[in-house]
């Protein structure tokens, strides 16, 4: 079976744009590092070049937070992004994939801006945090978006403003909520959680790596940034989505180990990815 290191091995005469560009879209007052954190988890996993979309009055941080990552200042009023910054992501050149929501917040026209990328920029997509609760207001835009290849990463809270169900409810069933769900919108999805599940609606995966060091604030942005890392480099969503998930708990099961799992924070699991990779021989099919 072909590894993780050989399926994710680069050839000689390459260069970054080889290996894809992501552009993060987020951020708001006290919630930058969610932007962060997961342009730095695209970057680690190893996507040839990453940019934060980010509110112009806190452009200034993340020129300092971020070093190898670049930023890209979009319009905003305190803090919170503005639905007109909409035109200048869509002519932003050469970018492969959006992630969209880590730390974005749900401001009016935020919610807006939100949105409009989903259903009018036709770029593979992942889709987290309030991006999600955002688009639980109107999961039509998703029926009219010609690039379906998206995934979506909701914990319980979210899935259930997603699936219009009862938390209790879903818990009872899991794997048929989520298959209905990823089937219905023709999606992927990492449902989070113990044991989290990946499904495209058709088939569907229970990880077995995580522990309880991984229920940390900004954990699930640096997974998403892990997927959109994959994707960047050409790995189909699906696959992409699984990876990510096994790669993402495995990093979290090597920190504890090392950490224990009291002390374990968020940006360990990108310094751990490198470790996952390498203990990484299966799931490549």
């Amino acid at each position: 079976m072909q590894s993780l290191v050989q399926l994710l091995k680069r050839k000689s005469d390459t260069h970054k744009g080889s290996y894809g560009y992501v552009l993060v879209v987020g951020g708001s007052p006290g919630l930058t590092g969610a932007v962060c954190l997961c342009a730095q988890a695209a970057l680690r996993i190893g996507a040839g070049l990453v940019k934060a979309a980010v509110p112009e009055s806190l452009h200034e941080i993340f020129e300092i937070k971020l070093t190898e990552e670049m930023s890209v200042p979009l319009p905003d009023k305190k803090g919170c992004l503005l639905a007109k910054g909409f035109d200048l992501i869509y002519k932003l050149d050469k970018v492969n994939l959006i992630v969209i929501g880590p730390g974005i917040g749900l401001a009016p026209d935020t919610k807006k801006l939100i949105l409009q990328i989903i259903e009018k920029i036709n770029k593979p997509m992942v889709i987290d945090a309030d991006g999600l609760n955002s688009l639980a207001l109107n999961l039509e835009v998703l029926n009219r978006r010609d690039n379906q290849n998206i995934v979506l990463t909701p914990h319980l809270g979210e899935f259930s403003r997603l699936a219009k169900k009862e938390i209790s409810e879903i818990k009872n069933k899991r794997k048929k909520l989520a298959k209905e769900f990823a089937l219905r919108y023709n999606l992927n999805l990492i449902l989070k959680g113990h044991r989290s599940l990946v499904t495209n609606g058709k088939v569907i995966f229970e990880n077995n790596t995580g522990n309880p060091a991984m229920a940390t604030a900004g954990a699930g942005d640096v997974l998403s940034g892990v997927v959109a890392g994959l994707m960047a480099q050409g790995i189909e969503a699906y696959k992409a989505a699984k990876l990510g998930a096994y790669l993402h708990g495995l990093a979290g099961d090597l920190a504890a180990g090392e950490k224990t799992q009291s002390c374990v924070i968020a940006s360990d699991l990108i310094d751990y990815l490198p470790k996952a990779i390498k203990r990484t021989t299966e799931l490549t099919k």
